[in-house]
């Protein structure tokens, strides 16, 4: 079986990252009305990220090379939205005595405080972000962001990975 090219690759990228940002803002956030905990705010930004990079390959087109590039790249970034679904995952599946307190808001956050100490405060004090919102087919939302993001690194794996177009 022969993988499809790298342009067909990167138009799924771009697809998929406009597809999961019109189901978390138009159906999650606008029709049932959810806001996003600063985890799920994380998870926006990868895929935006995600989706901005498969745009520029797609419009690009390089050789080889960059097409490899471009998915080590996106490897990376679907791997670090992997791992902030599994500590969103971990969170809803604690004990309620064992959840960390909530954090201030992340408007708030992001105004006063430097960066790097707002991505602390997210990635450990985000109590919020162990409640569950909204359930599909018995999976959460995390549970099914890290599907997406399993599927955004396993096409830049493809890209990192085949031999040529």
């Amino acid at each position: 079986m022969e993988l499809p090219g790298s342009r067909v690759i990167n138009g799924l990228g771009v697809f998929a990252a406009i597809s999961s940002m019109l189901f978390a803002f138009l159906f999650l956030q606008h029709h049932l009305g959810l806001e996003p905990c600063p985890l799920c705010i994380v998870d926006r930004l990868l895929i935006t990220t995600l989706g901005c990079i498969f745009l520029v390959a797609l419009i690009h087109n390089p050789s080889t090379i960059g097409s490899r590039l471009y998915g080590a790249l996106a490897s990376i970034v679907a791997l670090l939205g992997v791992a902030v679904c599994w500590r969103h995952i971990w969170l809803q599946n604690l004990p309620e005595d064992l959840v960390p307190s909530c954090g201030p808001g992340l408007d708030y956050m992001l105004e006063t405080l430097p960066i790097a100490d707002t991505f602390k405060i997210v990635f450990t004090a985000s109590g919020e972000c162990a409640d569950t919102q909204w359930q599909f087919i018995g999976l959460s939302i995390p549970e099914q962001t890290f599907m997406v993001f399993s599927g955004f690194l396993l096409l830049g794996l493809i890209q990192l990975l085949r031999k040529k177009d």
